[in-house]
């Protein structure tokens, strides 16, 4: 559709990359707001996909590495990273065609946007998909810590006091775990082009 990507997890997975390498301890939450103020995070397009640059460096290929997944929800609770990176994120929305990725974005980010969709499937269906992403991508990887994971990952989210993960009231909901990527494709294709 030529429109850009923006997947908004990436956005606090770079952010816990540049903590960690930062040597920053990630309950600190005023020493994580401060670093999330003061980097600039942007896409550029790729022929594989859009890349994330932080302060003009590609971490793309760092932002699903073990130690980032185990700390990214505890950065992405904190009130002022979250501020910070919604701040950026709508700056990237709004700059071109995007569609637009993420835990709260239909209730928050882009609460105005004209279409929003809430795709869900369950934690096992999940942990098989990213299991596969991750050994595909070469990445030493166990089933169950994946699990684990995403379990963990899922409650942080959903209990954190600002921005908890639910759908919008307005989105459409799509139940994703019995359907092909394609089949979600035309859905969401088929949903647009009725509006």
């Amino acid at each position: 559709m030529g429109w850009q990507f923006l997947d908004t997890g990436a956005m606090y997975r770079a952010v816990t990359w540049v903590a960690i390498g930062r040597g920053l301890d990630l309950e600190d939450e005023t020493a994580l707001t401060l670093l999330s103020s003061g980097l600039s995070i942007s896409l550029i397009p790729d022929e594989t996909g859009d890349r994330l640059l932080v302060d003009g460096e590609d971490i793309t290929d760092s932002l699903r590495r073990p130690e980032v997944e185990r700390g990214v929800s505890l950065i992405a609770k904190v009130s002022g990273v979250r501020s910070a990176l919604v701040s950026q994120q709508r700056a990237v929305a709004e700059a071109d065609p995007t569609v637009v990725v993420g835990r709260d974005i239909g209730t928050v980010v882009l609460p105005d946007a004209r279409v929003k969709f809430y795709l869900s499937a369950s934690v096992e269906v999940r942990a098989q998909r990213r299991y596969r992403e991750l050994v595909d991508g070469g990445v030493p990887t166990d089933y169950r810590q994946v699990v684990d994971e995403l379990v963990r990952r899922d409650g942080i989210d959903s209990a954190r006091a600002d921005s908890p993960l639910r759908p919008a009231e307005d989105a459409c909901l799509i139940e994703t775990g019995e359907l092909e990527l394609l089949e979600v494709v035309v859905k969401i294709i088929t949903f647009v082009e009725s509006c």
